[in-house]
Order: structure tokens, then sequence, then C-alpha cells
């Protein structure tokens, strides 16, 4: 299978690097500071979303303010630690793009995610995060930001998505979608093409464009 594309979109968690050790040291740590039980705590998706849309689902709304500025900060501390690093076949996918033809787009705050990107050498030119919009993932207003900061039409881009929510995106703001199983099963991905991680791709620069081919 070969898909053709003008530029390519990247989420960040669980599709470029994984911070999973990270995420559920932090998260946790934050529901016991705001008195949160474990039942509350495992009725909201935390994956693929804004900080502030899980701490509207968890807490009274005078207090979310202060719950998302405290959660960043327990995350960008934490980020030292080690618990974010690449996913297999990201920097080599990576290094093959121009600078120009591709963007992290991104449920994540601006500092949090340039502290995740920079513990691992990914310096993009074009950044999409939480700050930067008004709806979340599965709103299509985070990869359509994508698209427009990059001047592409929507339909000539490829996203590139480990969770539902950031399929859903995509696939409402009129592009291919491509589902990598790093933090889901293969059959709860519902994209254009599923594979496990960037490694069972190559990626071909021409003049029209970039070509995705899986590998044999």
């Amino acid at each position: 299978m070969k898909i053709h594309a003008q530029a390519l979109l990247f989420d960040n968690d669980g599709t470029l690097v994984s911070s999973l050790e990270s995420v559920h040291r932090c998260w946790t740590r934050w529901a016991g500071e705001y008195g949160l039980t474990a039942e509350e705590f495992a009725r909201v998706e935390l994956h693929g979303r804004p900080a502030a849309e899980i701490a509207a689902d968890l807490l009274p709304a005078d207090v979310v303010p202060e719950a998302v500025a405290r959660i960043e900060q327990l995350e960008v501390d934490d980020v030292p630690r080690g618990g974010v690093h690449l996913l297999p076949g990201t920097k080599e996918f990576l290094d093959a793009l121009p600078a120009d033809r591709w963007a992290v787009v991104t449920s994540a705050t601006r500092r949090l995610a340039e502290a995740r990107l920079d513990a691992v050498g990914i310096l993009p030119k074009t950044l999409v995060a939480a700050d930067d919009i008004t709806r979340g993932k599965p709103d299509p207003e985070p990869y359509l930001l994508g698209a427009r900061a990059l001047g592409v039409d929507p339909a000539h881009c490829v996203v590139f998505e480990d969770a539902p929510a950031g399929l859903l995106s995509g696939r409402a703001a009129g592009m291919t979608t491509v589902a990598l199983a790093t933090t889901h099963q293969a059959h709860e991905l519902d994209a254009d093409l599923v594979v496990e991680n960037l490694s069972a791709l190559s990626v071909q620069v021409a003049a029209g464009g970039v070509e995705i081919t899986v590998r044999g």
C-alpha cells in the first residue's frame, strides 16, 4: 500500500514518543492531591485529550485552572526522570522529511510538548499544542490548524495517531489517517491504515510531495 501526501501531521505522545510511565506517575499523584477516588479517575479517558478537558470532567469549574496548571507542572518536572523515550522508527522517519512538510499536533500544552520533544531530540518547525485551540481532539480543529500552518489543503495531509480521539479528529478534518498500535490494540483503531509503529513504514520525498509505503 502506498499513500501520497503533501504534508504529514503527527500526534506526539504515543505516536512519536512514549510518555506512559510519566503520565501514570504524574496523573496518579495529581488525582491524590485533588482527592479523587480511583473509581472517579478511571471513568474518564486520559489519552489523547487536553488536560483542561480531563480536569473539567472531574473537578468543579472554579478549581480547573489551578488543577490544569498543577498537572502541567508535575509533568514538566517529571521529564528529566526519564519517563519519555522515542518510539521505534520515529527518528528515521522524521529525518527523511523536509522540515516544512511535517508538524506535531498534540493535546499537551506547548510547554509540556516542547519539554518532551526536546528530551528526545525532536525539534519540529511547526507545533500545534493545546494552547492554540479552543476545541480539542476528537474535534477537527487541531489538525485543521496544522494543515493551515503548513499551507496545505487538509485533503492532502496524512495524520499519524495512536488514539481513537485523534483518529476521529483527523478523519473529521478530511485527512487520510494512519493508526499506530502503540497504546491501543489494532482492532480498536479505525483508520485508513493500521501499523505497529513508524518502523513499519518507509517514506520518500519527491517534487510532488511525500510517498509513504508499508515495508514488505
